[in-house]
């Protein structure tokens, strides 16, 4: 019977009408600002900021490094020896799963996860910069914001505000923390650790320097609640372009979360945690989401020319799109050409593999009577009905 009602409904979805199901509005100011401050502030600020200064040989210029580029990297989490990599994986895929249920059950839950998460960060990034201590600098995560604009409360005004309110909070705070580092620590010191945070808890806090690995999880945990609660609504909104399977564009009838998407996300995270060390997902990532970035802002240009009729709340500059792309160009090439690895070419090999399976059974619709047969399914199962856009 429960099944029979939930195909009247998932029927009466798929008809004409005047109310359909949508996403809320639930992210507010706060919120926007917490998934772009909260996401991009994980692990790597409390773990290895030594790389940078090893590279560039100057505390000066490892700060301009932090100011002017997003540097992401996330060092082991303990100081004396290697835990086993079936137990990080599993504590990392613990993690995921449980954000993925969180972010299914509840969406108002999530916000206020991620912001919860951000409060309890930059309280500990704050007592770092009391004890003059300096940890790494990364921006990755800025752009997050920008997936879920269906679901924040007046885009047009809060989408610019939080994205400013939320970088500017964060590049302070890092400046901050990367000149207490370098106040305590000499730059012999820091390159030689191998977590820095820990480093300074030891030093600073004495027995009571675990804390600083508490506070790296609980910020790598926040991270990760901000990436897939925004990652989640690429695939959902990819989907009802009609670029993905119908089913990931569905949203669940009562808890009006993207359940298939999160779901979907949630599948390609555990592959990639599975699929090699922190080295080679750096390296996966790190292509990847400059090739991205390329693609992303190219399209901005191109619909700024080709379709300059589209309504547009907020307007970017049209030079710094341009400016984007070089950088990208750059910083997708260079590590490619002075360091030539193997990952790379898989990533490439991964990402032309999905034209193999889009071409057949989105564009022309091969086996469409499979596809209808498994939507319906996984539409029942799931309990998920399609949305309308929230314009």
């Amino acid at each position: 019977q429960r099944y029979s009602i939930l195909r009247d409904l998932i029927q009466t979805t798929m008809e004409p009408q005047p109310d359909r199901l949508k996403i809320k509005r639930e992210i507010g100011l706060i919120g926007g600002i917490s998934i772009v401050s909260g996401t991009m502030i994980g692990s790597g600020i409390f773990m290895s900021p030594q790389f940078i200064l090893s590279y560039v040989g100057s505390p000066g210029a490892s700060l301009l490094i932090w100011t002017l580029s997003g540097l992401y990297a996330v060092a082991p989490f303990y100081l004396d020896c290697d835990p086993p990599q079936l137990l990080i994986k599993s504590i990392a895929a613990g993690a995921i799963l449980l954000v993925t249920i969180v972010n299914c059950l509840n969406v108002r839950l999530a916000v206020r996860i991620q912001v919860v998460f951000l409060f309890a960060k930059v309280l500990a990034l704050t007592y770092i910069w009391n004890g003059l201590y300096q940890g790494l600098w990364s921006y990755a995560g800025w752009y997050n914001l920008n997936f879920v604009t269906e679901e924040l409360k007046r885009p047009e005004v809060n989408l610019p505000k939080a994205i400013s309110i939320g970088v500017s909070l964060v590049t302070v705070l890092y400046l901050l923390v990367n000149v207490s580092y370098l106040s305590v620590m000499t730059p012999k010191e820091l390159i030689s650790s191998n977590a820095v945070a820990v480093t300074w808890g030891n030093k600073v806090l004495g027995s009571w320097g675990w804390i600083m690995s508490v506070a790296a999880s609980l910020s790598a945990f926040g991270s990760l609640n901000g990436s897939l609660f925004s990652g989640g609504r690429l695939s959902f909104a990819t989907a009802r372009e009609g670029l993905f399977p119908e089913i990931l564009s569905m949203v669940h009838v009562h808890r009006l979360s993207p359940t298939p998407s999160l779901i979907f996300t949630t599948f390609i995270s555990l592959i990639v945690l599975l699929s090699g060390d922190f080295e080679t997902i750096v390296n996966y990532s790190s292509f990847l989401g400059w090739f991205f970035h390329a693609i992303t802002v190219s399209g901005v240009i191109y619909l700024r020319i080709k379709k300059p009729e589209l309504p547009r709340p907020y307007k970017v500059f049209i030079l710094l799109p341009v400016l984007v792309i070089i950088a990208a160009i750059y910083l997708v090439l260079a590590p490619i050409l002075d360091n030539p690895q193997i990952e790379y070419l898989y990533v490439a090999l991964a990402l032309f593999s999905g034209i193999i399976l889009y071409i057949p059974f989105i564009h022309y619709k091969v086996c469409p009577g499979l596809l209808t047969k498994l939507t319906v399914f996984l539409q029942l199962f799931l309990e998920v009905a399609p949305a309308e856009k929230n314009m």
